[in-house]
């Protein structure tokens, strides 16, 4: 490790961008790199002494791509949901939905972190590595005393079959979202649609944030997504406030 220095960490870089990879595959290998080395650091691997990947310059990514859920489109989601094959289905996407909480976080929750008193969801290891706790709002609590629980099964959400975590929700969500109508919706945009739920709702960006796990508001404020009916609300209050109604003036006798 210690004899890889920063041209060849750049070169890995760049190398990577002309395979064809997007900045963003490109630029998670840089990150990986950098966490391995922070790692190395940390933990006194002889020979280690410095990152060669740190302030090697991120690529621009211009992909982020926003899709949000309508109420209309969530409804006819729910109700394509009822008739897939897969009856579990029914409960996933509508946690997904209710809490924000990524795929892998839903399909791998367990009873024993869901406190159904206090109304809370500790996920144990979240993206960033460390505990997080998302309330759980009477939706989900009404939603999760309906899900079939499977005896002696720690999962909330199991393949019935194999009383595991399910591997993969690809096929039965595909099938769901084509027959709603909506076949450009990824599994990641009910993660979006929460946050613009919220943040429609009046609720602040630090709020979304906490709920949603978010290290850096940077990162919150790419769901931020505001409808236009929000934003036509909003600047028609400033006129509300002011008191200026109806004192745009009058148009010129002739």
């Amino acid at each position: 490790m210690d004899e890889i220095g920063r041209h060849e960490v750049i070169a890995m870089h760049h190398a990577r961008r002309h395979e064809g990879a997007s900045p963003a595959s490109a630029n998670r290998l840089l990150i990986m790199m950098r966490y391995i080395y922070n790692l190395a650091i940390k933990w006194g691997i002889p020979g280690v002494k410095v990152n060669p990947a740190s302030g090697v310059r991120l690529l621009e990514e211009n992909n982020k791509r926003e899709r949000f859920l309508s109420k209309v489109e969530v409804q006819r989601l729910y109700d394509c949901l009822l008739c897939s094959e897969n009856r579990i289905l029914q409960y996933i996407v509508p946690m997904l939905i209710y809490t924000g909480a990524r795929r892998r976080e839903v399909l791998t929750a367990r009873w024993e972190d869901i406190n159904l008193d206090t109304m809370s969801w500790r996920i144990p290891i979240s993206k960033s590595g460390k505990a997080r706790h998302v309330p759980l709002s009477n939706a989900v609590i009404e939603l999760l005393r309906k899900v079939p629980r499977l005896k002696e099964c720690p999962y909330v959400f199991a393949n019935p079959n194999t009383h595991k975590p399910y591997v993969s929700i690809f096929y039965s969500w595909d099938t769901v979202r084509r027959n709603a109508g909506i076949p450009d919706v990824r599994i990641h945009d009910l993660r979006h649609s929460f946050a613009s739920f919220l943040i429609n709702a009046g609720r602040s960006l630090y709020e979304v944030q906490r709920i949603l796990g978010h290290a850096q508001i940077t990162t919150t404020q790419r769901y931020a997504h505001l409808s236009s009916e929000t934003l036509l609300d909003a600047v028609n209050e400033v006129v509300k406030l002011s008191g200026l109604s109806g004192m745009g003036g009058t148009s010129a006798s002739t």
